[in-house]
């Protein structure tokens, strides 16, 4: 893989978790959102703003994965959680980032776990501090050894 195609693959799985927060937070319907994302968000301008280019296919493949499999997802990552927490008490955003992260390693076999988690991770700190991101970690690590 190329570093061009690496990039491309972070900031397709930057803008899905945007996408994702837009889904759960507006209840956009997912063709327009994809529609949204491909006309004005990937790879575009806004307000002095460049987003980088993304990997389309990706975003498309994460972002409508997450919603078609959402059940399945929330119920692995509700056993993940310690006891006493559930998803809705998780940040809208952290919520949305392990979604993605654990759509990834239970359908995307062709992405190596470690670089699966590891950028998830960055994406949670794109958002949050470090103590953050390391729960990121563990609970996809923790999915990881369940789907992998």
């Amino acid at each position: 893989m190329t570093q061009i195609s690496g990039k491309a693959r972070a900031a397709a799985r930057l803008a899905a978790v945007q996408a994702l927060y837009q889904i759960d937070m507006e209840g956009t319907e997912l063709r327009f959102l994809l529609d949204e994302f491909h006309q004005h968000r990937l790879g575009a301008e806004i307000e002095d703003v460049e987003y980088l280019k993304a990997d389309v296919a990706f975003f498309d493949d994460v972002v409508k994965g997450v919603d078609a499999r959402r059940d399945e997802i929330d119920d692995m990552l509700s056993a993940k959680l310690a006891k006493g927490w559930a998803l809705p008490r998780l940040d809208k955003t952290m919520l949305q980032i392990l979604r993605a992260g654990t759509y990834e390693l239970m359908a995307r076999k062709d992405v190596n776990v470690g670089t699966a988690i590891t950028e998830y991770v960055d994406v949670a700190h794109a958002f949050f501090e470090d103590r953050e991101a390391k729960f990121v970690n563990g609970i996809l690590d923790a999915v990881a050894k369940d789907v992998r």
